[in-house]
């Protein structure tokens, strides 16, 4: 398996072995657009891989703070309490650069960012530019793409 971002078009595809496009996904990228600089908020581009693969078995809507679960299940009410918080829903695919001096060590290290690719609120539109730099995708889309990928599969992340 391999996946492909588009920045421009907010997809996220799913393509097998013999490179034909099996699943597509709408997506939301970053607000602040494409860019690997630590702290700009933006979505890195480039090769990467999947680095880990965090939720397995969570229920849907299970919230991660830190990548670890809180044992809280996002709400509305929920996200009224905490209106500033950054929602990391259900799975994480937790992405690293291949490319050095791109999107591996120094500032430009997409691992050390923490960028994932995760679940969000079910209120987010997705097919909109909206994150702080990972790429969010609806629970019942990561829920599905987790099971299908493993830890090693590539991940381009085009603008």
């Amino acid at each position: 398996m391999r996946l492909v971002v588009s920045i421009s078009q907010q997809t996220l595809t799913v393509f097998n072995t013999q490179d034909e496009a099996l699943l597509h996904f709408s997506i939301s990228t970053a607000a602040n657009g494409a860019g690997c600089q630590k702290n700009s908020e933006c979505t890195p581009v480039g090769k990467h891989i999947i680095r880990a693969k965090i939720g397995e078995g969570a229920p849907a809507g299970s919230v991660f703070v830190g990548r670890r679960p809180t044992g809280e299940i996002c709400t509305p009410a929920l996200m009224t309490e905490f209106p500033n918080r950054d929602w990391i829903l259900t799975r994480i695919l937790w992405l690293s650069g291949t490319e050095v001096g791109v999107n591996r060590l120094g500032n430009v290290d997409t691992m050390q960012r923490y960028i994932y690719i995760h679940g969000t609120p079910d209120g987010n539109v997705m097919g909109v530019i909206g994150s702080h730099g990972c790429v969010r995708m609806r629970n019942t889309d990561i829920m599905a793409l987790f099971d299908m990928v493993d830890v090693g599969a590539e991940v381009d992340i085009q603008s």
